[in-house]
């Protein structure tokens, strides 16, 4: 196993030495065929397996734990997000066995192109080559990004929050064991921590090649705001359920109580829902109900606690709000035209619902409405990497460059372009005056240009 550090040593290898180790490591991983690339992962499941018992401890411990910097408690979504259990760790091992099951994400001809006889251009997928993930509370993230990166040839380098680290060290220690023991280069995976670690990993602009925040709202600015280095994340999760006037009642109830009390902490947790004027006065009362029942706290605009008198709901302070627990804002709009205008004012452009059976309201929604995810008739906790199919995922962008939406192994691959030819030169296709070569003017050779099919 390599130097790197990957523990809370006293005396860690720098950054930069870290940095260094695992642009080494994707080098090695790149080429690397996709029997290699699924053993490893195999590996790692089956090291995650064996070593349940002592993550379940080191986790534990964080969860007692005083992580806070000011000496406060975790917030209970936090909390929620960092506590791991047997069926949680059962999912971990899962989803690294489901990524290995996904198709290989390189190599993959994404383009070809004749130029000439002879001369052919192929767009071929390649690995990012490093990256630099910084997250919080959740150990999942560990298990998730590793798998990723390691499917798509990349290494990387996590930053776990101060609260989870205990369960992160372990973690991380355990993949670079199994990852070692088939012959691969440990520094593929590879952990840092402290805060004076993260900025200096954010300015690794020469060795790292994407940054992916997870975590909250002033997490991902920051790391916006501090490095040279493309940054894939979001940093809100304000996700919206508009309920048309045609909506199914019952579809609707069922669908808005999933999408606020499945994983409430979640970041495509629904956190506002809009009803139609028109069905209000019927639906809300039920709403409250249902969703009073399992414990959510209702927040709602002033025509909402007129219909809702008698029910406890509070004044919404400010629509763009996260609340990230069994909290929910519910507002009543005129038409699909102003829930449509209000998502686009308060939303975070992560996921959008429409719940209607009106075919045609449904399909303008999901064509005008900006954001990284539209359903129809769907809870927005389908927002994710494992249900899109994508085995994992290593966080969700909402930008419109490069990946959006849940990110998976396609969305850690780049591209690069391969040129076969037989010794032309660009020369022979410019326009050429001298004797003997083609008359004054006209060109010796002249391209094809043919699409080649794949």
């Amino acid at each position: 196993m390599s130097a790197a550090a990957t523990s809370l040593d006293k005396s860690p290898l720098s950054t930069r030495a870290i940095a260094e180790a695992a642009k080494a490591a994707s080098r090695v991983l790149a080429p690397l065929d996709e029997a290699a690339r699924n053993a490893a992962l195999e590996a790692m499941a089956k090291a995650l397996e064996a070593a349940g018992a002592e993550l379940l401890d080191s986790n534990e411990e964080d969860c007692s734990a005083d992580s806070c910097a000011e000496g406060e408690s975790l917030a209970p979504a936090m909390l929620a997000r960092l506590k791991l259990d047997g069926a949680k760790l059962r999912e971990m091992v899962e989803q690294v066995r489901s990524v290995a099951a996904l198709p290989d994400p390189l190599g993959r001809g994404l383009d070809a192109i004749e130029l000439d006889e002879g001369l052919d251009l192929t767009k071929v997928s390649v690995p990012l080559g490093v990256l630099a993930v910084i997250f919080e509370a959740r150990p999942d993230a560990v298990t998730q990004i590793a798998a990723l990166a390691i499917k798509s040839g990349n290494a990387v380098i996590l930053k776990p929050g101060k609260e989870v680290e205990r369960t992160a060290k372990v973690l991380v220690r355990v993949l670079r064991e199994a990852l070692a023991a088939q012959g691969l280069p440990a520094d593929a995976v590879s952990l840092v921590v402290g805060r004076e670690r993260a900025q200096e990993l954010l300015g690794m602009h020469g060795l790292v090649d994407m940054v992916i925040p997870r975590g909250s709202k002033a997490l991902v600015e920051y790391v916006q705001a501090n490095t040279r280095i493309p940054v894939l994340g979001h940093a809100e999760g304000v996700c919206h359920i508009y309920v048309d006037k045609s909506a199914d009642e019952e579809l609707a109830l069922r669908v808005i109580e999933d999408a606020k009390t499945d994983y409430p902490a979640a970041c495509n947790a629904v956190e506002t829902v809009l009803v139609h004027r028109e069905i209000a006065a019927e639906f809300l009362p039920k709403l409250a109900e249902r969703l009073r029942a399992k414990g959510v706290a209702l927040h709602g605009d002033a025509t909402v606690r007129d219909l809702l008198r008698g029910v406890e709901v509070e004044a919404v302070d400010d629509w763009h709000t996260e609340y990230g627990e069994m909290a929910l804002s519910l507002g009543v709009v005129g038409s699909m035209d102003a829930a449509m205008e209000h998502i686009h004012a308060h939303g975070s452009s992560h996921t959008e619902s429409i719940l209607t059976e009106d075919t045609a309201a449904a399909e303008r929604f999901l064509r005008e409405v900006d954001a990284a995810g539209v359903f129809h008739n769907a809870s927005t906790r389908f927002a994710d990497g494992f249900r899109y199919g994508f085995g994992a995922e290593v966080g969700i962008s909402t930008s419109k460059f490069h990946a959006r939406g849940p990110v998976g192994l396609e969305g850690l691959t780049t591209y690069k372009y391969v040129l076969r030819g037989h010794g032309q030169v660009a020369g022979d296709y410019r326009a050429s005056n001298k004797p003997g070569t083609s008359k004054p003017g006209e060109q010796a050779r002249t391209f094809t240009h043919k699409r080649v099919a794949r």
